[in-house]
């Protein structure tokens, strides 16, 4: 390959889409490739460390506000955004650009595709997303994030499924065995994530507090929680005598994820995604909320293999939580062959897929096919 071959990675600026891009663009450097990130200005915490050799942010905006000069004026924005990228792709002639969602990936995508760059779309979830959606007639192929992709208009796109691209933690934590349980500890993990952490804050003590304490002795808890509600869910804890740590955010959540026997949590794209490649059972609660419920698609993915109990909101009470737990600490050999279901959900080589397709598209190698 040539050195100036350059590929343009499109990110929104939150890690949920910053760490499947960084993954993608190891893997193209490895393969040769010059990486350069386009991305928005919420980014400045995680570009540090990303593998690119120049980040270009992006003027962009999300035209979902309420009113109709806020709508005028995010459109200004995005429209500006596009004629920044236009002439950045001009300027740099990538050979192509991969998009990863979202809507500060409109600009770039569209700038860059109305120059005849071939686009590549990822979508991380199981629901394709409104600015994916919008952009997928531009696009030369879709990568998606799981076996099935909903919302895909018939003709408007080639899909190829690679999996969700995993960060360096993860595909560390992915070698871990599932713990035993010797010491008959039932490890817990709660992960709310940021849409609607609260909910776990509410349910998940108040379910604890019914069991027996001889029950409760044998629980290890860590626990993600708003800071709002950190005292309140520490004081619990505390009260009830169980073994706990809680915060606002852990660095080291797939190390975690890997030490637990149980995980509580959300269904986002990345929480799934991860919990399948390191092999865990779960208990997921799909944020209600969620545009085009793609978190309860993402959840209906991992609990077909057997792994994962999927929870409407609406039924995440203290009563059905706690006997589900019960049920955990007297049959451990049913988490145990839950965490191998789990596993064959996993993919931990979604990066190296899509670095060859990506590769493939932009002309730079023969086959999209990695060599096995």
């Amino acid at each position: 390959m040539e050195s100036d071959n350059l590929i343009l990675v499109a990110a929104g600026g939150t890690g949920g889409h910053l760490f499947p891009a960084a993954a993608l663009a190891h893997e193209l450097i490895a393969k040769g490739a010059r990486v350069r990130l386009a991305t928005d200005d919420r980014a400045q915490k995680y570009v540090a460390d990303f593998p690119a050799e120049a980040v270009h942010v992006i003027a962009s905006a999300t035209p979902t506000g309420s009113g109709l000069g806020s709508k005028l004026m995010a459109l200004l924005t995005l429209a500006n955004g596009v004629l920044e990228s236009f002439n950045l792709a001009g300027e740099l002639k990538p050979r192509a650009i991969v998009a990863f969602g979202g809507y500060p990936t409109v600009p770039p995508a569209l700038g860059a595709s109305l120059r005849g760059v071939p686009l590549v779309l990822h979508e991380q979830n199981a629901v394709i997303g409104r600015a994916n959606k919008f952009l997928a007639g531009r696009a030369k192929l879709i990568a998606s994030g799981f076996p099935t992709l909903d919302g895909v208009s018939p003709g408007r796109a080639q899909v190829a499924y690679v999996g969700n691209p995993l960060r360096p933690a993860v595909l560390e934590a992915a070698k871990s065995a599932y713990p035993g349980f010797e010491d008959q500890k039932l490890r817990l993990l709660v992960t709310g994530g940021s849409q609607g952490a609260r909910v776990f804050s509410d349910v998940v003590p108040e379910a604890l507090g019914l069991l027996t304490e001889a029950e409760r002795a044998r629980l290890v808890v860590t626990q993600q929680a708003r800071d709002e509600d950190l005292a309140r869910v520490k004081e619990t804890y505390t009260r009830l005598k169980i073994a706990a740590d809680v915060a606002p955010f852990f660095s080291d959540l797939p190390k975690r994820i890997a030490a637990s026997h149980l995980v509580i949590g959300r269904s986002g794209a990345s929480t799934v995604s991860e919990i399948a490649a390191i092999g865990r059972p779960s208990i997921l609660v799909p944020f209600p909320h969620a545009l085009d419920a793609d978190q309860a698609a993402n959840a209906a993915h991992l609990a077909s293999t057997g792994a994962a109990d999927v929870v409407r909101q609406i039924n995440f009470t203290p009563l059905g939580l706690v006997e589900r737990l019960r049920h955990a600490l007297a049959h451990p050999e049913d988490l145990t062959k839950r965490a191998a279901e789990a596993k064959t959900a996993g993919v931990t080589d979604a990066a190296i897929r899509l670095a060859y397709l990506t590769l493939h598209i932009a002309g730079m190698i023969d086959s999209p096919e990695s060599p096995q």
